[in-house]
């Protein structure tokens, strides 16, 4: 008996833990089913955003990634156009730098030229012992008392180079010197001017205006000269230039002297010389306006030969610039009254005869 409920307790048991089993396995799939109807976040997204707007977004996505594809197009465009003009700018450079090697050889070989013609023009100066000789028993015309300079004019005016080469130096006692052997050539003339190479008056008070001839005025003008020192750039154009165009008249007769010792480097003589003569134009006889002479002192010579270029490019300008304007240069070539001085006054006797002999011969 009791064997018999043993058993009947084991079936119910069994029984039960089946029914369970099942219970459970039914909680899953139902917990399943349920989860995997969730919606997700796009689904949850498209119930709640409009259609339209969705639509319209992933329009103006497309739009955005068809400028970017343009954009990106542009700027490899602009990397090959930026690569060229690199490529061309390196070209340029390199032809700018051979062009400025040409320019530099012709300047060198233009610089070289201009020193022979400076040359030339001094030993053409110069006066050999039997063309000395020669002249010497030869009377010369009343109208060439200066070295062959006319002195038929009724006007004159002085345009003195007033540059530290020449006032700090003997120079300007012998600049002193010839202007009172030019005043003595001219017994009397009806007006007297003085400016520097940059057009400055020596007296104001007589500006555009001819200073009476008296020889009270011509000692004043000797004695004001000894201390007169403005600016000068030593460069003879501005002054001649006004000297023309302030008193040039038809009906008078006009000669310019230009005394100065350098024409620096840095200065256009081509330039100079198309300025006058725009300025000194000539007449239907081809008579310029007024003669321009000059006179050349060659104190530079005195110093190193470094300086000397400016000293041919003076003699050069001035004998092609009177030449042109009916006058003559007058390259003074005698050291002897400064030899044995420096640029700055000090003793510097030995080398002097060398130079003087290599450009007097």
């Amino acid at each position: 008996m009791a064997r018999r409920k043993n058993r009947e307790t084991d079936s119910f048991t069994v029984s039960f833990l089946d029914v369970a089993s099942c219970g459970f396995g039914a909680m899953i799939i139902l917990l399943m089913i349920t989860k995997s109807s969730t919606p997700t976040s796009l689904d949850i997204i498209e119930d709640t955003v409009p259609e339209g707007v969705v639509a319209e977004l992933q329009e103006q996505l497309f739009e955005i990634r068809g400028e970017t594809t343009i954009l990106n197009r542009d700027l490899n465009a602009k990397h090959e156009q930026l690569s060229a003009m690199t490529e061309r700018i390196a070209r340029l450079r390199r032809d700018l730098e051979d062009t400025e090697g040409r320019y530099n050889t012709t300047k060198d070989l233009s610089d070289e030229t201009t020193d022979e013609f400076g040359r030339l023009a001094l030993a053409q100066q110069s006066l050999t012992e039997e063309m000395q000789r020669l002249l010497a028993n030869t009377r010369a015309p009343e109208n060439n008392a200066i070295g062959g300079v006319p002195v038929d004019s009724e006007y004159i005016i002085f345009v003195i180079d007033t540059s530290g080469s020449m006032f700090q130096n003997p120079s300007w006692d012998k600049m002193l010197g010839v202007i009172q052997d030019t005043l003595d050539v001219y017994p009397e003339v009806r007006g007297i001017q003085v400016m520097n190479d940059m057009g400055d008056y020596m007296f104001d008070s007589y500006r555009d205006e001819w200073i009476p001839d008296t020889p009270g005025r011509r000692n004043q003008i000797i004695s004001t000269l000894r201390t007169w020192n403005p600016f000068s750039n030593s460069s003879p154009v501005e002054g001649v230039t006004r000297a023309i165009s302030a008193f040039y008249e038809d009906d008078k007769r006009i000669s310019i002297y230009v005394l100065g010792d350098d024409f620096q480097p840095g200065g256009s003589i081509r330039n100079v010389l198309q300025t006058i003569d725009r300025i000194n134009v000539e007449d239907v006889n081809g008579d310029r306006l007024v003669r321009i002479h000059g006179i050349g002192f060659p104190v530079i010579f005195a110093g190193p030969r470094r300086f000397q270029q400016s000293v041919y490019r003076y003699s050069t300008l001035m004998r092609e610039m009177t030449q042109r304007n009916g006058g003559t240069f007058v390259g003074l070539n005698d050291f002897q009254w400064f030899a044995g001085l420096d640029l700055d006054g000090n003793e510097n006797i030995e080398g002097i005869g060398d130079e003087i002999s290599e450009y007097s011969e």
